[in-house]
């Protein structure tokens, strides 16, 4: 029973922390007037995308808590920081550049984390390989805006 509780205490802070944040820092129109680069996504890809990313997080980060890697711990908290900064300082500021530093960042952290878990928890470590390929794709985009705009 502790275990199902704390599962959905992480899926609460995680699915309910990015939801929470993709609607108090919605795209609108500011970024709507931006040059988009190749390949840019329709707008309602992103939010089924990033639930779905989330719950895996949401779950690799619930194994690393269960296992009792403080450090593992401390790297799923260091890219999820990360990733709840970035749309408050893209949507929010409007600050394309800091967003790049910002998802550059996190990249680093999610590579870092698979890194770790990769031979103690590969469960946890595959469950980040889709977020490691979503974030590469939205660094893409995040240049792409850069250099655009």
């Amino acid at each position: 029973m502790k275990k199902a509780l704390s599962l959905a205490g992480f899926l609460a802070l995680v699915v309910g922390g990015g939801l929470a944040i993709g609607f108090l820092f919605m795209p609108g129109a500011w970024y709507q007037g931006l040059e988009k680069p190749a390949f840019t996504p329709p707008g309602w890809l992103f939010g089924p995308a990033w639930t779905t990313l989330y719950v895996l997080i949401a779950i690799a980060g619930w194994r690393t808590w269960l296992s009792g890697d403080r450090g593992a711990m401390r790297l799923w908290m260091i890219q999820l920081l990360l990733n709840f900064m970035w749309s408050p300082i893209v949507f929010g500021l409007n600050n394309l550049l800091c967003g790049l530093v910002v998802i550059l960042a996190m990249w680093v952290s999610i590579l870092a984390f698979i890194g770790n878990r990769w031979s103690r928890d590969m469960v946890a470590a595959a469950l980040f390989l889709p977020y490691l390929g979503w974030v590469s794709f939205a660094t893409y985009l995040n240049a792409g805006l850069v250099v655009l705009n």
